[in-house]
Parts: structure tokens; C-alpha cells; sequence
């Protein structure tokens, strides 16, 4: 009886989280996103790896990651005094603008890398990252993301300079070529249409 509460508390969070950013608005966003184009390129397609391309992410990860911001849970010196500035409309907004941008490819070159091995573990990863790591919610999509972005956050997880539930534990279990290896794996992985 207490799980199924708790599932359909969680539910009616996801639900009404949801129903908020559809009312986001897109061109306000974009307006906005003029202040994120210096690393995360004015559509979202960064040319730096080391900042995450957010184009075609998800709307609820992406607002997610920015609330954390704002309270301080999650930290990080260019983030923090941008996102100090930004109400909770501006934030659902940004999230709904790149949400709608193309999720262009970020592939990186060396593709060899990826074991029979690798695919088997990235199993465990397509639970909530989607099959194929199209992201789900406040699950981030995978695929198209800068492979060395990719390695440093499952580091930084591993490490815990990066908290967050599951994927703490989850980083801690691999290796660091286990990291390398599913970084270039799902970085170079297409979304089927």
C-alpha cells in the first residue's frame, strides 16, 4: 500500500510539473537564451565539449537542473549567478525553448572504443535514459551529447562531486574505461525516427 502511494504521489508531481511547462512560453525563452549562447550555443548545440549541448533535451530535466542551481544543490561557478537572475517563469521558458531546438549530432571520431561489453552495460543506463538514450523526464537524453562532456559528469558522479540518486551509486560500480566506453557509446548512438 505504501509503494502504491508513493507512486501515485510521484505521479501527480510528474503530472502537474508537466502540465506547467506546456504553458511555458517559447519565444520568451528564446529571448532569454541569448545569455546562454556564450557556452551552450544559441540553439543549444554547443561548440565547446566541455559545456553540454541542451538542444532537444528534455524540458523537464532541463528546468530541473536549473531550479538545482538556483537552491544550490547542484553548484557550478558560471551557472550559479546566471540562474540566481531567473524566475520560475524564465526558467520553464529556457526549458521549453531548447527543448523545441533540433538535437543536432555531437559524434566524436573514435567510435572503436565501444565493446560488445560496453552495449551490454549501457543496458542498465536505457532504463531511464530510454532505450535509445532518448532521455525520459527529468532523465537527460544521451545520445548526441558531447562524448568528453558525458565522461566528466559520470566522473564526477563516481567521484561525488556531482550528486544525484541513483546515478551515484551506478558511477560508482564502473570503471574508468567502463565510463569511457559508454560515453562514446552514447554519444554517437541516433535516435530512430
Amino acid at each position: 500500500m505504501r509503494t502504491i502511494i508513493k507512486i501515485l504521489f510521484s505521479l501527480s508531481l510528474l503530472t502537474t510539473f508537466t502540465t506547467h511547462l506546456y504553458a511555458a512560453d517559447i519565444s520568451a525563452g528564446e529571448k532569454k537564451a541569448a545569455a546562454c549562447a556564450g557556452c551552450h550555443g544559441a540553439k543549444g548545440i554547443s561548440t565547446n565539449f566541455i559545456y553540454p549541448n541542451i538542444a532537444g533535451q528534455q524540458a523537464a530535466y532541463i528546468a530541473t537542473q536549473l531550479r538545482a542551481f538556483k537552491k544550490g544543490t547542484r553548484t557550478d561557478a558560471m551557472m550559479q549567478p546566471f540562474v540566481a537572475q531567473l524566475s520560475a517563469d524564465d526558467i520553464d521558458n529556457l526549458a521549453a525553448f531548447f527543448a523545441a531546438q533540433e538535437n543536432k549530432t555531437a559524434h566524436h571520431p573514435e567510435t572503436n572504443v565501444v565493446t560488445e561489453e560496453t552495449i551490454s552495460k549501457a543496458g542498465m543506463c536505457k532504463g531511464c535514459h530510454g532505450k535509445e538514450g532518448e532521455g525520459r523526464g527529468t532523465f537527460p537524453k544521451l545520445t548526441n551529447q558531447h562524448v568528453h562532456y558525458l565522461e566528466k559528469q559520470l566522473k564526477d558522479f563516481k567521484s561525488g562531486d556531482r550528486k544525484g540518486g541513483p546515478m551515484s551509486g551506478i558511477a560508482k560500480s564502473l570503471s574508468d574505461d567502463d565510463i569511457k566506453q559508454l560515453s562514446h557509446y552514447f554519444s554517437n548512438l541516433t535516435i530512430k525516427k
